[in-house]
């Protein structure tokens, strides 16, 4: 007697279907999870509130096309809140990863982390650029790691930077110059001087009046592009006090923040750390 068996196929494609859509969604679930367990150890351990700012998108997949999008950052309501709610003596870490574009935020974070009267240490596992670096010399203590940089915090006018508008303007004629050229020119050199009044502010924390000058100017002053990384190396020449022990649990924290999935890898490695052969 023949068995009729497209009933039980129909039930197992289901809950293939099922599983294939709900896998992604319990895997970012876990993934929020892992972040809150190595939060509270770090928290536990160092005796501080831990804040970060990751800015990377998550996609969560369903046979190679997005289902959900997550933007896991903490943006700027939501640190001065969290500064806000820890108490004055408590220290505050502070995980930075962005390549830039908090501009005004950035400022009213980094003046909340000044007024804060416990320790502020900022880490950088990666890199932390423009507005991500304003907030890396709020703190008492920077900590990055050995090839994690920093980046320049010329201000830019109209998508220009104001150093460049007003390299150009020295070169033309003022007759050849439009009104709305002289208006850029206007803006670029207020942008300068405010940028540099902000970035002297919160380098005072640590350093004295005329050694946080020189660095805001050469941070500020246009002579290093937006783009040019400032290494460890280069940050403490400048005068920076800048430590590269970063803890091992900051790293599984930046782990728990994986880059959207892709068809095809683009870095491939074993991801085991191999035995020290210098050692015989």
């Amino acid at each position: 007697m023949a068995v009729d068996t497209s009933g039980a196929l129909n039930i197992l494609n289901w809950l293939i279907v099922l599983y294939l859509i709900v896998q992604p969604i319990l895997k970012q679930r876990m993934l929020v999870a892992g972040r809150l367990s190595v939060t509270c150890e770090i928290e536990k351990k160092r005796g501080s509130r831990l804040i970060s700012l990751i800015h990377r998108k998550e996609v969560v997949n369903f046979l190679g096309f997005p289902l959900v999008q997550y933007l896991d950052i903490q943006d700027s309501e939501a640190i001065l809140r969290a500064i806000r709610l820890t108490p004055d003596d408590m220290p505050i870490d502070l995980i930075i990863h962005t390549p830039a574009g908090l501009n005004l935020s950035a400022e009213q974070i980094a003046r909340a982390l000044l007024r804060h009267k416990a320790k502020v240490t900022v880490f950088v596992p990666h890199y932390a650029l423009s507005g991500g670096t304003l907030l890396a010399l709020a703190a008492d203590e920077l900590v990055m790691c050995p090839d994690a940089i920093l980046g320049a915090l010329d201000p830019t006018i109209n998508q220009y930077p104001a150093a460049s508008v007003l390299s150009v303007a020295t070169q033309k004629s003022p007759e050849l110059m439009s009104d709305d050229t002289f208006i850029l020119v206007d803006q670029a050199h207020k942008a300068i001087k405010q940028m540099k009044q902000v970035v002297t502010l919160l380098l005072k924390k640590n350093l004295d009046q005329e050694t946080a000058g020189k660095l805001a100017a050469i941070l500020t002053n246009g002579n290093l592009t937006q783009d040019y990384p400032i290494s460890v190396d280069e940050a403490r020449d400048m005068g920076l006090a800048v430590s590269d022990d970063i803890p091992v649990e900051i790293y599984q924290y930046m782990n728990l923040f994986p880059q959207a999935t892709q068809q095809r890898p683009t870095v491939d490695y074993i991801a085991l750390p191999y035995p020290d052969r210098t050692e015989k």
